[in-house]
C-alpha cells in the first residue's frame, strides 16, 4: 500500500521524461540553495566590513585606518582605500601616460568607480541562476504534470477502468510535479529578492565610503559631517 501513491510511485511508475523532469528540478533546487547560502554568508561578511569602515575615519592616519579595516583580501572597503591611495600616488608621481593628463579628481574618481564596478559584478554573480530558476521551474513542473496526466489517461483508457478511485491516484501523482516546480521556484524568488536588497545596502555604503575617500585624496580631508554622501559619477559612456 505504501508504494501505491506518492512521490516514490511517481518515480517508479514514470518514464524517462518524468524522471528527467524530477532530476532537473532537483538540480535546480540544489543550485539555487547553494547560491542563496553562499551569497547570504558573503552579505553577512560584507556588512561586518561596512561596520569596520565606519571606524576608518576615527583613525590617526591612513595606515591606522587600514589596520581597522582588517587584513581580509576580500574586504571591498579596504580594497577601495588601497586603490584610491595607489591612484593618487600614480597621478602625482608619474606623467608618462595619456590618462595622466586628467586632473587628480577625475583620475581618482575613475579608479574608484572601476573598483566599485568590479565589486558590483562579483557580488551580483550567481543571481542570474536564481532568476532563471524562479522563472522556469514552475513551467518545468507543469510540463511534468501534463506529461504524467497524459500517460495516466492512456493507462486508464487501456484498462477500461474510469472510476474515481482509479483516476484520482494517477492524476494526483502527476500534479505532484507542479507542486515540486513551485517548491523549487518560490525559495529561488524569495532568495533573489533578499540578496538584491542586501547587495543594494552594501553598495550604498561602499559608494558613500568612496565619496569620502575621493574627498580625502583630492583635498586631504573628509567631506563635512553634515554633507550628504553622493554616489560617484559614472564614467562617460557607461
Amino acid at each position: 500500500m505504501e508504494s501505491q501513491f506518492g512521490i516514490a510511485n511517481v518515480w517508479t511508475q514514470g518514464d524517462f521524461v518524468t524522471r528527467a523532469v524530477a532530476i532537473l528540478l532537483l538540480a535546480m533546487s540544489l543550485a539555487s540553495w547553494i547560491v542563496i547560502l553562499i551569497k547570504a554568508l558573503d552579505i553577512v561578511r560584507f556588512k561586518k566590513h561596512a561596520r569596520s569602515a565606519q571606524d576608518f575615519w576615527h583613525s590617526e592616519d591612513f595606515a591606522a585606518g587600514l589596520t581597522k579595516l582588517g587584513n581580509d583580501p576580500a574586504n571591498p572597503f579596504r580594497h577601495l582605500a588601497l586603490e584610491g591611495r595607489e591612484a593618487t600616488a600614480h597621478h602625482r608621481n608619474t606623467k608618462v601616460h595619456l590618462h595622466d593628463t586628467l586632473d587628480v579628481s577625475d583620475w581618482v574618481t575613475r579608479c574608484l568607480r572601476n573598483c566599485i564596478d568590479e565589486f558590483t559584478a562579483r557580488i551580483q554573480s550567481g543571481l542570474a541562476i536564481l532568476a532563471s530558476v524562479g522563472s522556469t521551474a514552475p513551467f518545468i513542473g507543469l510540463f511534468g504534470t501534463v506529461w504524467g496526466i497524459y500517460h495516466a489517461l492512456l493507462a486508464i483508457g487501456t484498462s477500461g477502468q474510469s472510476t474515481i478511485d482509479k483516476v484520482a491516484g494517477p492524476i494526483g501523482e502527476a500534479l505532484i510535479m507542479t507542486a515540486l516546480g513551485l517548491a523549487v521556484a518560490i525559495p529561488a524568488v524569495l532568495g533573489y529578492n533578499a540578496l538584491v536588497r542586501g547587495n543594494k545596502s552594501i553598495l550604498t555604503g561602499l559608494n558613500s565610503f568612496a565619496h569620502d575617500l575621493h574627498a580625502y585624496f583630492v583635498t586631504g580631508a573628509r567631506v563635512n559631517a553634515g554633507e550628504p554622501a553622493k554616489v560617484l559619477p559614472m564614467k562617460k559612456g557607461s
